[in-house]
């Protein structure tokens, strides 16, 4: 007898994966592939979509012929601040262009002239001035930079929307695309900000549907459910708030370390945008408050640097444990040591500076400052709500060193642990299901860990 599953593509600008989830959503097939970038128009790197496009038609239709599955439904996962423009025809007609392009600045200041002032429209849309990061100025830019290319637009769809309509043909919106930091969407009005509308954008914004909306469709002869999407960030969150009865912070770590607030009733603060909060949003239209740093990049970079320092083998500071004593050692005469490259904090001084003899004691001093930047994150996205639970997944879950000290930290909150690299593509499975989802879920899917701060001695 066939296994009923739920197909998912997560899509992320680097790994490009499917999975199947069985009905207790385990996941009983992977498979994962990369394309080499193109190039845009300007020399810019960008998703190859047309190779994406085939890689998504070849491996659904692969599976879904085959003997020992039945997929019931499917479901699509991707990075955000990506749009897709179709003509009538749906013809895609530009690049899919990338967020780290730079945007004109004259571009820009043209935007925040006529719709600003800047930091009342940043509060107002959760959405700190990106430029590209910020999809909807990737509207603005194209209908007065390309007029000609912006004429044939029919619809532009979100990157999530946008696999979903190869599969079912029909352009739709969701709310957690639109409400991930794009400058599209009023928080307060909870519609399109007033400039989507000034500008005539909405006339190629599709019609919005729930996250949690799926299309009945037979394709290739397969009666199956097709769901519109969801915006990564929202979707690792997604099987958090469905299991966990108290208020909690989620703080996802890998390049980007962002601690999410789905508790947050309160709009962003002059400070909330100096601190680089932005707001992510759940499937049910409300605000997640996000306070992100670049912590595994600069992690990366620093770990480079002292890796060649000490002459230790690339993958040596996997090893390292945290100690008692070196923390002790660092703390009782504390003083900020390293230059961020990737980050701008006020502690740090003009250049690195350390006298330790040990990869360890530098590699303990360098997690200590690096974990103060993350409590000082989630003490932001905390605000003034009580919250006395913690989650982190991601790279930096299982290092023991950077887990042992934000326990320390925050001896206030009770700290745990999960494993989920599955994390954005059993929320989007999640998401087109009605199943409801009860506390044991997490230990059961995810490797829930407690941990307990150590004792000071």
């Amino acid at each position: 007898m066939k296994t009923n599953v739920t197909a998912v593509f997560d899509i992320g600008k680097t790994n490009k994966k499917f999975f199947l989830f069985d009905e207790d959503y385990q996941e009983i097939y992977r498979e994962y592939t990369r394309f080499e970038p193109i190039e845009d128009e300007d020399g810019h790197p960008t998703e190859d979509l047309h190779s994406l496009q085939i890689w998504l038609k070849e491996v659904f239709d692969r599976i879904l012929n085959a003997k020992e599955h039945n997929i019931t439904a499917i479901n699509f996962s991707t990075y955000g601040a990506s749009f897709v423009h179709l003509d009538e025809n749906g013809k895609v007609l530009t690049p899919l262009y990338n967020y780290t392009k730079p945007m004109d600045e004259k571009v820009l200041n043209d935007f925040y002239e006529k719709y600003g002032p800047k930091n009342e429209f940043v509060k107002a849309t959760g959405s700190p001035d990106s430029g590209m990061l910020n999809s909807g100025m990737q509207l603005f830019w194209i209908k007065h930079t390309k007029p000609e290319i912006y004429e044939k637009i029919a619809f532009s769809l979100h990157l999530p929307q946008y696999l979903s309509y190869v599969f079912t043909g029909i352009p739709l919106s969701e709310y957690t695309s639109i409400g991930c930091h794009t400058g599209l969407w009023n928080y307060a009005n909870k519609d399109y900000h007033s400039w989507v509308y000034k500008e005539g954008i909405d006339r190629i914004l599709p019609p919005i549907v729930s996250t949690e909306t799926s299309i009945n469709m037979n394709y290739n002869g397969k009666r199956i459910k097709i769901g519109v999407g969801i915006h990564d960030s929202s979707a690792a969150l997604l099987p958090y708030v469905r299991s966990i009865k108290q208020k909690f912070i989620l703080v996802s770590t890998g390049t980007w370390s962002i601690a999410l607030n789905p508790f947050s009733q309160k709009h962003l603060t002059e400070k909330d945008i100096e601190k680089n909060c932005i707001n992510y949003m759940r499937i049910n239209g409300k605000p997640a408050k996000a306070s992100r740093i670049f912590l595994g990049n600069e992690y990366s970079l620093q770990v480079k640097k002292l890796t060649q320092y000490f002459n230790v083998p690339n993958d040596y500071h996997k090893s390292v444990a945290f100690s008692y004593d070196t923390f002790f050692a660092i703390m009782k005469d504390f003083n900020y040591c390293f230059k961020w490259e990737s980050i701008a904090d006020k502690n740090m001084p003009a250049e690195t500076k350390f006298n330790f003899d040990q990869f360890e004691h530098a590699y303990h001093q360098l997690m200590v400052e690096l974990v103060l930047l993350q409590v000082d994150s989630i003490k932001t996205a905390a605000g003034n709500d009580d919250i006395e639970k913690l989650y982190i997944d991601g790279g930096f879950s299982d290092n023991d060193v950077y887990i042992k000290l934000v326990s320390h930290y925050l001896r206030n909150m009770e700290l745990r642990t999960t494993d989920s690299s599955l994390g954005s593509a059993l929320g989007a499975a999640i998401a087109i299901s009605d199943t409801k989802l009860n506390s044991k879920f997490l230990k059961k899917n995810y490797a829930l860990k407690k941990h307990v701060p150590f004792i000071i001695k």
